[in-house]
């Protein structure tokens, strides 16, 4: 569905112009979608309920995990959640399949209307070396057009900007998510405003992902490692949490 928005708003944009637009990084939503919008509702009131919320987690399946329980040990993140992020009366802005593109739409579209976070949490890409098959040339830009966008909405907070997670789903998508990750490093280098980490090797055993730390091989049928189960999860959370620490004080 994605896709075919894409292609869409591309036949929209005069012939002369297309060679100028990057889909990454102008908004489009998922609202065609019934279960996509009932989400999106959802987070806004949210929203409307914790207008206090100092901290907000932004981005697609794997911020969406982050609420995520089952009957079995490596499905239970949410408890990991509650123990690092409740005391921030932190709101959890993920949606499953978000691209850059999407996570733009939802802002323009007050997701942060009445918030103030002091942190913004953005962990997005992922999805815009999937289906979309948008590599770092366009990606880079989209998560940028997401931070200036963050800052245009709820300009009194601070972002931290996560590295795209290690998956193991084509040399491709491998090869681009460390390209993607070390032009982000070296564009917010110094930034007062954005701070930039890559915790992915916590997710890493010799330099590449460890299934081991992931949920989908575990699905039936399994599928290609994305998402962290539990302790993977954990370890993204105890990493981050001296950064977190210093930026919300």
């Amino acid at each position: 569905m994605i896709r075919r928005l894409c292609l869409l708003l591309a036949l929209l944009v005069p012939f002369t112009a297309q060679a100028h637009v990057n889909l990454a990084a102008v908004p489009i939503g998922r609202m065609d979608l019934p279960w996509w919008r009932h989400r999106f509702e959802h987070t806004k009131q949210e929203a409307r309920e914790h207008p206090d919320a100092r901290l907000v987690w932004l981005g697609d399946s794997i911020t969406e995990y982050w609420h995520r329980e089952g009957p079995n040990p490596y499905q239970q993140i949410l408890p990991i959640w509650r123990h690092y992020y409740g005391r921030y009366d932190a709101l959890n802005f993920g949606l499953i399949g978000d691209t850059t593109a999407s996570v733009i739409w939802r802002i323009d579209h007050g997701e942060f209307a009445g918030l103030h976070p002091r942190l913004v949490v953005l962990l997005i890409g992922a999805n815009n070396l999937g289906r979309t098959h948008w590599g770092a040339d366009q990606t880079v830009p989209g998560i940028e057009e997401v931070v200036r966008d963050l800052h245009r909405h709820v300009p009194g907070a601070h972002v931290l900007l996560l590295g795209i997670l290690p998956s193991i789903r084509s040399a491709w998508i491998s090869a681009q998510t460390r390209i993607i990750n070390a032009d982000l490093a070296r564009r917010y280098a110094g930034s007062r405003l954005v701070t930039f980490r890559n915790v992915g090797h916590v997710l890493e055993v010799d330099g590449r992902a460890d299934p081991a730390l992931y949920v989908d091989p575990r699905m039936h049928p399994p599928e290609p490692a994305l998402h962290p189960d539990a302790e993977g999860m954990r370890r993204i959370a105890a990493a981050l949490q001296p950064t977190i620490t210093r930026l919300m004080r």
